[in-house]
C-alpha cells in the first residue's frame, strides 16, 4: 500500500446505533467487549448465531452518543433487520447512514504521520471531524477513515492523498490472509472462532454472555478448533464454492469464497495437510497458506 494512496471502499456500509440502552444492547449481542470502544479506541467484533456460527462481522467506532458499525454493504440491510429483531423493548435507535458516510483505507505508514497516532490496533483519532483509526484486526491492514460524503473531496485534499483502486487494498488484505469480500458466503456455515476472530482481536473470552458464546468458549477451552478459514492460491484451472479440496483423494477442506481472493475452510489438524503441496479440487489445483499472525 502506497503512503499517499486512499482506497475508497464503496462496498462498505455504515449503521449508527444510539439510545439509552445502546451499550447494554450491543454487549449482550456481540463477540467482543463494547466497553473497549472509546473515542480513542475502535474494535472488531462479530454477531453469531446462537450456535456460535458466523452471521456478520464489523468494526465498531465511537460516534457522538452512540456507535458507528462499519460492515460489508451487501450485508448491511440484513444486519439492520437482525439488530431490530433483537431490539425488543430496548431504548435504542438504528439508522442506516450508508448514503451519508463513506469508508476509506490508508496505509499504516500514513496513519502514523498523524498527530497523536499510536501503532496500536484500534487506535483512533479525530482529524477535522473525520474519524481515523488503525485497523483493530491487524495494524498491517492500515488505517481507515469514516468520512461524510459531502466533505469527501475536501477531506482527501486536506489529507494530501490520491484516490487509488480498492483492489490494491483488498489484495493486500488477501495476501495477509484476512477476507473482507463476499463474507455472506460464510453465513451459518462455520463457527466464528474458525474465522480466526480470536487472532483478529474479535472475541473477548472474559466478557459476559453474548449470542453464540457457549459454543465459542467450549471450542476454545476444550481445544476443539480443528478447522480454520485460510487463503487459497489458484495454481491451475478454476475453483467454485463447495469444491472439495483433496490430497491424494483424502478431503482436507472445502472452498467457501471463490472470487479473485479465494478462501477455504481447512482441516488444520489433518495429517495430510502440507502448506508446501499443491492440492486438487474438482475443477483445478490450489495451494493453501497459513498466515504468520496465526499462532
Amino acid at each position: 500500500m502506497n503512503l499517499d494512496n486512499l482506497y475508497i471502499l464503496e462496498d462498505r456500509g455504515i449503521l449508527y446505533i444510539n439510545g439509552n440502552d445502546v451499550t447494554e444492547f450491543l454487549q449482550n449481542l456481540i463477540s467482543n467487549d463494547i466497553n473497549k470502544v472509546t473515542v480513542e479506541n475502535t474494535c472488531f467484533a462479530s454477531l453469531l448465531t446462537p450456535q456460535g456460527k458466523y452471521l456478520y462481522d464489523f468494526i465498531i467506532i465511537k460516534h457522538k452518543s452512540g456507535f458507528l458499525i462499519d460492515c460489508e454493504k451487501s450485508q448491511i440491510d440484513k444486519l439492520y433487520n437482525t439488530l431490530n429483531t433483537y431490539k425488543l423493548r430496548s431504548n435504542i435507535e438504528i439508522i442506516n447512514l450508508s448514503n451519508e458516510f463513506t469508508v476509506a483505507a490508508i496505509s499504516q505508514e500514513k496513519f502514523m504521520t498523524f498527530e497523536k497516532a499510536q501503532n496500536l490496533h484500534g487506535n483512533t483519532i479525530n482529524y477535522n471531524e473525520d474519524c481515523i483509526f488503525l485497523d483493530p484486526r491487524n495494524v498491517k491492514l492500515g488505517g481507515r477513515i469514516i468520512m461524510n460524503l459531502e466533505k469527501l473531496e475536501m477531506s482527501i485534499k486536506k489529507l494530501n492523498l490520491k484516490k487509488s483502486s480498492p483492489e490494491e487494498y483488498y489484495r493486500h488484505s488477501y495476501e495477509m490472509g484476512i477476507p473482507q469480500i463476499n463474507m455472506s458466503n460464510l453465513n451459518n456455515k462455520i463457527f466464528g472462532i474458525e474465522c480466526n476472530f480470536q487472532e483478529l482481536n474479535g472475541i473477548d473470552f472474559k466478557k459476559g454472555c453474548y449470542v453464540g458464546q457457549e459454543n465459542t468458549a467450549r471450542i476454545k477451552l476444550k481445544n476443539k478448533l480443528s478447522k480454520r478459514l485460510l487463503p487459497l492460491k489458484l495454481v491451475e484451472g478454476k475453483i467454485s464454492i463447495d469444491n472439495k479440496i483433496r490430497n491424494k483423494g483424502i478431503e482436507i477442506g472445502k472452498v467457501i469464497i471463490d472470487n479473485k481472493f479465494p478462501f477455504g475452510i481447512i482441516k488444520i489438524g489433518n495429517e495430510n495437510l502440507d502448506y508446501n503441496k499443491i492440492y486438487e479440487t474438482e475443477e483445478g489445483k490450489i495451494k493453501i497458506s497459513m498466515p504468520d499472525w496465526i499462532n
